[in-house]
Formats: structure tokens, sequence, C-alpha cells
């Protein structure tokens, strides 16, 4: 995904090799790499403006949605846990597509994602 909108934005190989202080080498074994660090995906995402957390979060929201209890900041043996119920729009777009395609029911969105009934139902009328 980096690859593509370095090259959606005509991103020069010198403007990125400036940028992380790296060849054009190591600028290609990044983009093969399977993993990578969060400072470099940090460094990536401000020079090509584009938030590559989001693919991380939006997984979360849909694969460990938080509980009812979850919503606030609280500590429980020592370490600090912070859940928000947080929907971005490209989870929005995901979930209503599985809907729409009708790849999903409703009751199955709800069920497989935890998603709360009336948000979800707020979703599908908006559209």
């Amino acid at each position: 995904m980096i690859k593509t909108k370095a090259e959606e934005l005509r991103m020069p190989p010198e403007r990125i090799m400036n940028f992380l202080h790296c060849t054009e080498d190591e600028i290609e074994a990044m983009y093969q790499q399977e993993y990578m660090d969060t400072y470099s995906l940090l460094r990536w995402s401000k020079l090509l403006r584009y938030d590559f957390f989001r693919i991380y979060t939006g997984h979360l929201i849909l694969y460990a949605p938080p509980c009812k209890a979850d919503n606030m900041i609280r500590v429980r043996d020592s370490h600090l846990q912070f859940r928000k119920s947080i929907y971005t729009e490209e989870v929005k777009g995901f979930i209503l597509d599985k809907i729409i395609t009708k790849q999903m029911t409703v009751t199955e969105v709800i069920t497989r994602y935890k998603i709360p009934k009336t948000t979800l139902y707020k979703w599908v009328k908006k559209v």
C-alpha cells in the first residue's frame, strides 16, 4: 500500500530517500516487507500524507469491538487500557457494502462484528 500511495502521488525517489535517510534499495526492501516498525510507518505516513495506521484501527474496530464497560480509560493490573467507539468511514463502507450486496444480513453483521443494533440501523438509514 505504501508503494501504491507513493506512485499515486508521483513521489520522486530522491524525495523519499532524503526524507527517510535511506537508499533506493532500502526503500524497495521496505515496499516488500510484510511487517514494519511503527516509527517507520509514522515516517511514511507523514511523507505521503496518509494515515497508514487507520488500516490497523479499522481492523481492531471490526475484530475486537469494545463492550459497554470498555468505553473509558481505566487501569487494570497496572496496564492502561483505552477503548472508544470510533467507526471510520472505511469501516462503515465495508460493513454497508456487505449488507447492500447481500453477503451478510444485518443480524449477521451485528453478531460477527458486535456493532450495536441502533448504530448499524442509523448507518443503513443514511444509505
